[in-house]
C-alpha cells in the first residue's frame, strides 16, 4: 500500500504550468530576444537611479502600502490612491482577484486566445474555466455573453490581447459590462495600454470609476522596462480594493521596486519616446514581413503575430528553429491554440532589420 501523502486541492493538477519566453540560443550566440514583449529602450534612467539609491537601506522592510508608488500612479492618471492596489506584477493581482472572488462551483470566463494565466488562476482557485470563442482573432462580446451562466463570477478580458495584438473598442467594452450580471466582476487586463493609439480605445479607468464591478490591471513590465522588478497595479472599486488588500502579502513589493516604479511613472517623457519608437517600427516590421508573403495579424501593441504555412519545413516550428540558429528568439504560441504562428516583439532598429533579413532567408530557402 502506497504511503499517504498530502494532496493538492482539486483542479491544481489540471494546471499546465506557464512557460515563459525563451532567453538562450545554441552555439554561444548573443541572442536577439524578441520573445517576451520587453521594451527595446530599457527603463527610465530616473528609475535606475531610484533603484540604486534604494539599495542603501535593504535591511529595512518596505512600505507595506507602497504609498509612494500609489501616489505617483494617482498623480499621473488623476485617480484616488485609496483605490489603487499594487502587486508583484499584474499577474499577482490577477491571481489575488481570482482567489478573492472564485471558489469551487464558480466559473471564470476568458476568450479563446486570451492570456494563459487566466486558466491557471481560475483552476488554482478551485473554479471552472470557461472559454469564449473569438472571431478572426478578436474578442467577440456576444460569444462571451452567450457563455455567462449563474455560476459565472469573473470575466477576464485582455485588451489589447496577448498574443494576437488585437483590441476591443471601448463602446464594446461598455456593452459587455452593461450586459453582464451585476455580481460578475469584469477584469480588464490592460498590460499594453500605453502603446495603443486608437481613438476608440480606453484602458478602462472611467469604467472602473463609474461602476462597482469592474477592475483594471496594468504593469510596469512592458513599456516601463521594469520586468525584472515585477511591479503591477490595479484600479478597483473601493470594496474590491479592500478585499485584495486583506489577502495580499503585507510586503508584496520590495523597496527598490516601489522606488523605481514611482520614478518611472514620473518620467513620462521616457514613455513617450518608447511610444514613438513603437509607432515607427510596428508598421515597418508588419509591412516588411507581409512583403515576404506571410500573414500578420494587425496589432496595436508592441508585438506582431505572424502566421505560417502548415507544410513541413515551412511551418512555425521550422521558422522558429531557423531563427534560433541565427540567434533570434521569438515566441511560439501553440499553447494559445495558434500552432502555426509566432509572436515577435518590436525590437531596436538593428533587431527589427535582423528579423526581416532572417525571415527573408527562411522564405527564400523554402521557396
Amino acid at each position: 500500500m502506497a504511503p499517504l501523502a498530502p494532496k493538492p486541492r482539486p483542479g491544481v493538477l489540471d494546471i499546465e504550468a506557464y512557460v515563459p519566453g525563451e532567453s538562450q540560443v545554441p552555439g554561444g550566440l548573443k541572442p536577439v530576444k524578441l520573445s517576451s514583449n520587453e521594451t527595446p529602450l530599457g527603463p527610465s534612467p530616473k528609475a535606475i537611479e531610484a533603484f540604486t539609491a534604494a539599495g542603501s537601506a535593504l535591511e529595512r522592510y518596505p512600505d507595506g502600502q507602497a504609498s509612494a508608488l500609489r501616489q505617483a500612479i494617482a498623480r499621473r492618471f488623476g485617480l484616488n490612491p485609496d483605490r489603487i492596489v499594487c502587486g508583484a506584477g499584474s499577474d499577482e493581482l490577477i491571481s489575488l482577484i481570482a482567489h478573492a472572488y472564485l471558489g469551487p462551483g464558480d466559473e471564470g470566463l476568458y476568450t479563446e486566445h486570451g492570456f494563459l494565466l487566466y486558466r491557471i488562476v481560475i483552476l488554482a482557485a478551485g473554479a471552472t474555466p470557461v472559454v469564449a470563442p473569438e472571431t478572426n482573432l478578436r474578442t467577440d462580446v456576444d460569444a462571451i455573453l452567450a457563455r455567462v451562466t449563474p455560476r459565472t463570477r469573473i470575466v477576464f478580458l485582455a485588451n489589447p490581447n496577448n498574443p494576437t495584438g488585437t483590441y476591443l473598442a471601448i463602446d464594446e467594452v461598455r456593452r459587455l459590462r452593461a450586459s453582464l450580471p451585476a455580481d460578475v466582476l469584469l477584469v480588464l487586463d490592460a498590460a499594453y495600454a500605453e502603446y495603443v493609439r486608437r481613438n476608440d480605445y480606453e484602458a478602462g479607468l472611467e469604467l472602473v470609476a463609474t461602476t462597482e464591478n469592474t477592475v483594471m490591471t496594468r504593469t510596469f513590465s512592458k513599456i516601463f522596462g521594469l520586468a525584472g522588478l515585477r511591479i503591477g497595479w490595479a484600479y478597483c472599486p473601493a470594496a474590491v480594493a479592500d478585499a485584495l488588500n486583506r489577502i495580499r502579502g503585507p510586503f508584496n513589493l520590495s523597496a527598490p521596486s516601489i522606488a523605481a516604479g514611482a520614478a518611472a511613472m514620473d518620467d513620462w517623457s521616457h514613455i513617450e519616446t518608447a511610444v514613438r519608437h513603437n509607432e515607427q517600427w510596428l508598421p515597418w516590421l508588419t509591412a516588411e514581413i507581409e512583403k515576404l508573403g506571410f500573414s500578420v495579424t494587425p496589432s496595436v501593441a508592441n508585438f506582431i503575430l505572424v502566421h505560417f504555412s502548415t507544410s513541413p519545413g515551412r511551418d512555425a516550428v521550422a521558422c522558429d528553429t531557423f531563427l534560433k540558429q541565427r540567434g533570434i528568439i521569438v515566441r511560439r504560441v501553440a499553447g494559445y491554440g495558434l500552432p502555426n504562428a509566432l509572436r515577435i516583439t518590436i525590437g531596436t532598429e538593428a533587431e527589427n532589420r535582423k528579423v526581416v533579413e532572417a525571415l527573408t532567408a527562411f522564405a527564400g530557402a523554402r521557396a
